[in-house]
Parts: C-alpha cells; sequence; structure tokens
C-alpha cells in the first residue's frame, strides 16, 4: 500500500499543535511528524525506544542506524526525533541570511523546518542537549541543502546557544548499529515469552563460561543448550541477545 501523503498546510500546522506534537519529553514526547506525514527517504520505521518508552519515527535508514547507536550510549538518556523550530525564528533567520525560507512545495504555505534529533546527553554538570541533523554526504554538494542547513545551524547554534552537528553515513558505526539492532527487540524478558526469567538464569549459567572459553561458535552453543534443555530451536539465541541488550554480558558492539 502506498504511504498517504499529507500537505504540510496551516490546517495540517496547527492539528499537529493541538495534539501536542513536538512538546514534551522522554515517553511524553511526540515528534512533530509521524511517517505517514512526509514522504521518506528510503526506508521509514516506527521503532519502540529503551530509553524512552515510546514510539519513535524516523523518515530514513540513516535516521534508524543514528538511533540504535544512541540508544546503546549510555551517556544520552532522551531521545526526541523530528523536533520542530519556532516558524517565525527562522523565518527571521532567513531574512537576516538572505536566503529563502522553504515552502510547501504544493501549498506553498511557509514550511515549519525540524531537526532530526534532539538528544538529551549526561555531562559532569548535569544534562545538556545537542542537535544533530542526518544528511547523505552527496546532499551536502547542493547549495539548496546547505542553504536551509544554515537556518537551522544559527537556530540552535547563535541564537540557543546550543551544540549542533551535521551527522552523514560516515560518522555512523554500522557495526554497532547491526548489532544493537539485532538485540534491540530482546530487551524485554516479555518479549521471550515462553521462556520465562528462570530459564533465562539458566541458559546463562550453562553458557556464559562457554562463551568465555571462545572455543566454540555462539550458534553452535545456543543449540546445543536448546537441546540439552529440551528448548524450542533459538530460545537459547533469543535469551543471549537479551543478555547482551540488558548488559548482563560484556560484549563489544562495534567488533
Amino acid at each position: 500500500m502506498a504511504k498517504r501523503r499529507r500537505h504540510n498546510s496551516k490546517n495540517s500546522q496547527k492539528r499537529r499543535t493541538k495534539q501536542g506534537r513536538g512538546i514534551g519529553t522522554g515517553a511524553n514526547y511526540l515528534p512533530y511528524l509521524f511517517i505517514h506525514d512526509v514522504p521518506s527517504i528510503g526506508l521509514a520505521s516506527r521503532v519502540f525506544g529503551w530509553k524512552t518508552s515510546r514510539v519513535h519515527h524516523f523518515l530514513s535508514r540513516l535516521e534508524l542506524r543514528y538511533f540504535y547507536c544512541q540508544e546503546w550510549t549510555l551517556e544520552v538518556v532522551d531521545i526526541r526525533e523530528q523536533f520542530p523550530l519556532d516558524l517565525e525564528e527562522t523565518l527571521a533567520i532567513a531574512n537576516r541570511l538572505g536566503v529563502r525560507h522553504p515552502r510547501h512545495p504544493r501549498t506553498r504555505e511557509w514550511d515549519i523546518r525540524t531537526s532530526d534529533f534532539v538528544l538529551t546527553v549526561r555531562k559532569h554538570f548535569g544534562v545538556e542537549d545537542q542537535i544533530r541533523t542526518i544528511k547523505y554526504k552527496k546532499d551536502l554538494d547542493k547549495a539548496r541543502v546547505m542553504e536551509k542547513l544554515e537556518i537551522e545551524r544559527v537556530y540552535w547554534e547563535e541564537v540557543r546557544g546550543l551544540d549542533w552537528k551535521i551527522i552523514t553515513e560516515e560518522d555512523i558505526d554500522t557495526t554497532l548499529a547491526a548489532n544493537v539492532e539485532w538485540i534491540h527487540g530482546h530487551r524485554e524478558i516479555q518479549r521471550l515469552f515462553p521462556l520465562t526469567a528462570g530459564d533465562v538464569a539458566h541458559i546463562e549459567q550453562i553458557l556464559t563460561p562457554l562463551v568465555i572459553q571462545g572455543k566454540h561458535r555462539l550458534r553452535d552453543l545456543t543449540n546445543e543448550c536448546d537441546s540439552r534443555l529440551n528448548l524450542s530451536p533459538g530460545s537459547s539465541l533469543s535469551a543471549v541477545r537479551y543478555l547482551i541488550a540488558n548488559r548482563r554480558w560484556e560484549v563489544d558492539m562495534s567488533a
């Protein structure tokens, strides 16, 4: 089924504001744009977040990979995606810079700009917000793209004094992202049903010393554990993903 395309009209903007889009933190935050609101670049995704206990909306595969990296980073305590910028402020910034403020291509109404990520990061003095915009490197050669990014940069760096950076595919640890994606759906014990917490503890007791020895492939060990405990095929591997996701096993996720 084709994804619905929504016009970014004043009515739709008012509706999103009324719904509380772009407001709040943690589980109470709603992104300004959902995946069905705009055409996506690549694979659009909805993922339930560990840190936020809510569903995240990502408009590209690159955004999703960056998200997985932030989920694993202990210093990041909150992730807000598709964060809206104040329209009056971005209009004023565009005017000062002498560039065209973006309009919706169909309605020609002013387009409310969004930043891909607002990260709340733990620092030694407390926490701070960092802004990250996700772009493929090839797009940075386009003059119009850079004009829009300059509006965003001025909004965050000069007006609000916050840390703002562009992230490209070269800045994302794809191995880490892939590994976190592999374990991401297994952090809650309920996701392992019919395995119980007792089953997982038993599997952990059997597998931990064998994995530390490093003499056999993990897949072979988990298959043997399934047979030994009379579990359904794949049960022990699911438990392993749970153990890694909850950091009960220390694993180099970038390897």
